[in-house]
């Protein structure tokens, strides 16, 4: 069959760096993207190669949707140099932000800024990789938890994310003739650096998400690379198309 290699946005740090490692400890060869983080990547990279599996990073901006041709010229080349390649076989569209905008103090600046990072690069970075993953490969979209029950402040960033889990399902629908599978995380609450650390720096709202959480805390970044890491196996195949939160059990 071959090694497998994924690609992770975001895989820096947080959730993303995470998935990597899981990714990586199940044998699959991985490169990540950063934005601006070079040298957190760069550790990344180190880490899994540590395992002795094959890793690479590269710098993508999703803000900047103009960037993406390129981006995926880099995706070739590095696939050619270090895999004597041009294919890769799992997708994991993780690359974020957050941020607590009130609806009423919304921007357009806001909104777009938004937009580009959560939907529309996920939509056409996903198209232009397309012919580059194998058939039979795997895109998983990241989206939250906040699609489900509401978080003041969040009215546009999840309503991006919504937007992700129908275009999960569309993609689904047209790749499927490939063998690709295509399926949505939504983590809930989870402890990392991950809009200012708001979880970590606030103990109030950390005790009140955990009280509200069925296992009693909030989520950490290990809770959540292991699904993706299932999702990209053997085992995983036959989940295609679903929303698969992962959350602890909040608000339930």
């Amino acid at each position: 069959m071959g090694t497998k290699i994924a690609l992770v946005t975001g895989g820096s740090r947080g959730l993303g760096k995470n998935m990597a490692l899981r990714l990586a400890e199940k044998g699959s060869d991985v490169i990540i993207t950063y934005n601006t983080n070079s040298k957190a990547a760069l550790e990344v990279v180190k880490t899994i190669e540590a395992l002795g599996i094959k890793a690479a990073a590269l710098q993508l901006d999703v803000n900047n949707i103009d960037s993406l041709g390129d981006f995926i010229t880099s995706v070739s080349e590095i696939l050619n140099e270090k895999w004597d390649t041009n294919t890769f076989d799992f997708l994991i569209n993780n690359a974020g932000i957050g941020a607590t905008i009130p609806f009423l103090e919304a921007t357009e600046v806001d909104f777009d800024r938004m937009m580009n990072i959560h939907f529309k690069s996920v939509y056409f970075l996903t198209q232009k990789t397309l012919p580059l993953i194998n058939n039979d490969g795997r895109i998983i979209n990241v989206s939250s938890g906040t699609t489900r029950f509401c978080v003041p402040g969040y009215s546009i960033y999840a309503s991006m994310k919504g937007a992700i889990e129908t275009f999960t399902r569309y993609l689904a629908k047209e790749v499927g003739v490939r063998g690709i599978t295509v399926n949505v995380l939504a983590p809930g609450p989870i402890e990392t650096d991950f809009n200012g650390a708001a979880i970590r720096n606030n103990p109030q709202m950390k005790g009140y998400l955990s009280s509200a959480t069925a296992l009693g805390r909030v989520g950490e970044a290990h809770d959540i690379g292991g699904i993706v890491a299932f999702l990209c196996s053997d085992d995983g195949y036959w989940i295609n198309g679903q929303r698969i939160e992962a959350s602890g059990g909040i608000y339930l």
